[in-house]
């Protein structure tokens, strides 16, 4: 079956952001470096070596989020505006979202708070404090019959 995943670019806080995504949403986290993994015809320039050139968090419940960080050699593309990562569920994730959400304000700048919307459904957004734009949905049993 085809996933669909988040691939967040970084200029050089990848590790730190993968990192701390892992204490939000627990998991296991796998990060190759640029020094790590010797390019055959591309030498890594010393201030690379460190920078992640893939990073793969997998979550106990199926989330799958990637980053990488921008090497010297590479021209940076800042997140744009807007969502880039969506955490959605029913009413049986509520505890578990609710739980990144709060987690994930931690330094971030808060756009909407996590709530009841009117449409029945849980919704907060927030941009963490890595620049990511997160958006948050929580199915109620409510919602689900309507």
């Amino acid at each position: 079956m085809a996933k669909l995943n988040p691939y967040l670019s970084f200029r050089s806080e990848a590790k730190d952001a993968l990192a701390f995504y892992q204490s939000v949403l627990g998991g296991e986290l796998d990060i190759s470096t640029f020094g790590g993994v010797p390019m055959e015809g591309m030498p890594t320039p010393d201030e690379d070596r460190d920078l992640v050139m893939h990073g793969q968090l997998d979550t106990p419940g199926g989330l799958t989020i990637m980053a990488a960080d921008t090497p010297s050699f590479m021209a940076y593309v800042a997140p744009t505006a807007g969502v880039t990562v969506a955490l959605t569920g029913g009413p049986e994730d509520h505890d578990y979202i609710r739980g990144a959400y709060e987690k994930l304000s931690d330094g971030a700048t808060p756009s909407q708070p996590l709530e009841l919307a009117p449409w029945g459904d849980y919704y907060g957004a927030l941009t963490d404090k890595f620049g990511i734009a997160w958006m948050f949905d929580i199915g109620t049993e409510e919602s689900a019959a309507g």
